[in-house]
């Protein structure tokens, strides 16, 4: 979808018009309509008693235009959320009801002038996720919107405003990119193809790409990564990307670490039939590094960065790790293996110590750890934890601004005891029932002596249906990775 800005003055595609339940007058769609199209409008507005949240009502005008009203619901429950969600219901809008190009005023959407270029930013980011559809296994694709233009006064037609749609929609694409690795399925999916898309979105976005194959795992001693990947015919691999622009590139860099399980059956602790449909999509967190390197390539951000991916396929075989084996880490320490279908854990140990090396000067990790990371924060926020190196406002204020929520859980050293190792230095399954987004991340903890964050994406792994997305991935993590890198441009 074409996302561009315009002048009020161009008048030729049909008008979306959001409203308050409160609003009397819709002077910011005014500017847009002829006279006698106005009169009609001001009509309707006195008539019109659909006004609630999202509700959404059309108008032909004399002009042959179609004018949708979107509402808002009231005005003093609106916030910068609705706001993103306002853009994505726009373009839900235009698809289901056949319109393929439309025009919505900035000020719809934004009204104080110094929030315009960030505005632009979300505008343009999330308009082109709520277009996005994976229909690549369908005979037919449904209806799309073809453009949406964004109307702003001529003293802010500048190009920094153009600019920063642009980036906007760069950050949708890679978030999209995303959702599709992570909607494919785990046989068109494997590690093998995983690593060649990571080589080929990498080489093409300029990034120093390299992949490891099994003998140089072997070499390095990344014994999770080697059992987890044992009992599938598919070979692991170990991504590395990276983005060093000139000026930084002896910089202490930003590290990302994603978990890339191509799919996961469970291993030998195999799951219930009924959880594992989606389990394709539990490379999602590295999917997710990948794109927000080549997003970060793109939008040249003035940061070095480094993506770190480790990639398995859990499978039972007569090959399978096992309960009760004890698996010997990069860094050394051992893993006493509980239950196979704990393996993202024991992959990111392995990556995690290898970021030692790089000298970070923060390392994040996503991965879609823990379905107990749902039971404690639903399917609306991320879980994430932060060592004592690391502030968490940091991590909730980029959530707030980039649209990946996040909620802080403890990482307290009471709960340590719960994933010391019998046989092994740590166990890859806490000893309660209780508490196991908390167990996985004081399990990776162990590998980390650097400041470092830990976000349990699994939450969000697929959208909701009341987001304005498409049903499947949701493509968390770009937008965040991206807003982060932003935070860190030396001013």
């Amino acid at each position: 979808m074409k996302i561009q800005l315009v002048l009020p003055e161009e008048k030729e595609t049909h008008l979306i018009a959001p409203f308050f339940e409160e609003d009397t007058n819709l002077n910011f769609v005014m500017r847009h309509l002829e006279k006698n199209d106005g009169d009609l409008v001001q009509l309707f507005l006195k008539q019109e008693k659909k006004r609630d949240l999202w509700s959404t009502s059309f108008l032909f005008l004399p002009s042959q235009k179609r004018l949708v009203f979107i509402g808002k619901g009231k005005k003093i429950k609106w916030d910068h959320r609705k706001a993103r969600l306002l853009v994505r219901c726009v373009v839900v809008a235009m698809k289901q009801h056949n319109i393929q190009d439309a025009t919505i005023d900035a000020r719809a959407i934004v009204e104080s002038a110094d929030q315009l270029e960030q505005t632009l930013t979300i505008i343009g980011t999330e308009a082109t996720m709520a277009e996005y559809e994976f229909t690549k296994y369908k005979k037919k694709s449904k209806s799309s919107a073809k453009s949406l233009s964004v109307a702003v006064d001529k003293n802010f037609f500048t190009k920094q405003n153009k600019d920063a749609l642009s980036n906007g929609v760069i950050i949708g694409e890679e978030s999209n990119k995303t959702r599709t690795l992570s909607n494919t399925p785990g046989g068109e999916m494997t590690p093998a193809l995983f690593a060649k898309h990571a080589k080929q979105e990498g080489e093409g976005a300029k990034l120093k790409t390299t992949i490891l194959n099994k003998k140089q795992i072997e070499k390095l001693g990344m014994g999770g990564v080697l059992g987890v990947g044992k009992g599938s015919d598919e070979e692991p691999y170990f991504i590395m990307l990276e983005h060093a622009p000139v000026k930084q590139k002896n910089d202490n860099p930003l590290v990302f670490v994603g978990k890339g399980v191509t799919f996961d059956t469970g291993g030998l602790n195999v799951k219930p039939g009924s959880s594992m449909h989606e389990m394709h999509m539990d490379m999602s967190g590295g999917a997710a590094v990948i794109h927000s390197l080549v997003a970060i390539a793109r939008l040249n951000l003035p940061v070095r960065v480094i993506g770190l991916v480790p990639v398995v396929e859990n499978m039972p075989s007569g090959k399978s790790y096992r309960p009760g084996d004890v698996l010997r880490s990069i860094t050394g320490t051992t893993i006493e293996v509980l239950n196979t279908d704990a393996e993202g854990r024991v992959i990111l140990a392995d990556a995690l110590g290898y970021a030692q090396k790089l000298k970070p000067r923060l390392v994040l990790d996503i991965a879609t750890l823990t379905g107990a990371a749902l039971v404690a924060v639903g399917t609306y926020a991320n879980a994430f934890f932060v060592n004592k190196a690391q502030d968490p406002q940091l991590v909730k204020d980029i959530g707030e601004k980039s649209g990946d929520y996040m909620w802080e859980l403890p990482l307290w050293e009471e709960y340590e005891k719960d994933v010391q190792g019998a046989y092994g230095d740590v166990a890859n399954m806490g000893k309660s029932k209780y508490g196991g987004t908390i167990a996985g991340a004081m399990f990776l903890k162990e590998f980390v002596a650097y400041p470092w964050v830990h976000i349990d994406m699994a939450p969000t792994m697929t959208a909701n249906s009341d987001e304005f997305l498409a049903k499947g991935a949701k493509g968390t993590g770009v937008r965040f990775f991206v807003e982060l890198t932003k935070s860190f441009i030396k001013k």
